[in-house]
């Protein structure tokens, strides 16, 4: 006769486990991912010599160089279990200009530096992403 006995209950508790440490480490890998992109698109954003003026629709404004730049910002809007949002973008009221300067206007040609931002870094963010989510699982793991 041969007998098989096979307990579930190893393995489940080793599930719940890792489930619980992908839950824990969601935002973190997010913010991950978010970190390299907030760091390609300051490398990438165009910085003047010099203090430029916008003109807005009623006055002038002086702006300091590096202003879009130190204007760049990472936010975490939510989290779930499952899902964490960043976003990486430019503070609107501190570089009002930042749109013309990555769309371009009908008077000055585009400089983008976002779209590319993310281009560039797309793999790299995944990549770290992944690296925070598996180092969680592994720990989880060896627990």
């Amino acid at each position: 006769m041969i007998t098989v006995d096979f307990d579930f209950n190893k393995i489940s508790v080793d599930l719940d486990r890792i489930t619980a440490a992908a839950n824990s480490a969601v935002r973190p890998a997010a913010q991950a991912a978010a970190q390299v992109f907030y760091d390609e698109a300051r490398a990438r954003v165009p910085v003047s010599a010099a203090p430029h003026i916008f003109h807005g629709t009623h006055n002038k404004y002086l702006f300091k160089s590096g202003t879009l730049r130190d204007a760049i910002f990472q936010f975490h809007k939510g989290s779930t279990a499952a899902h964490a949002t960043y976003i990486v973008s430019w503070n609107h009221r501190k570089a009002p200009y930042g749109y013309m300067v990555e769309y371009g206007t009908s008077r000055a040609p585009a400089h983008p530096f976002l779209r590319p931002a993310y281009d560039a870094a797309k793999e790299r963010a995944a990549t770290f992403a992944q690296s925070r989510m598996a180092a969680a699982v592994k720990e989880a793991l060896l627990r």
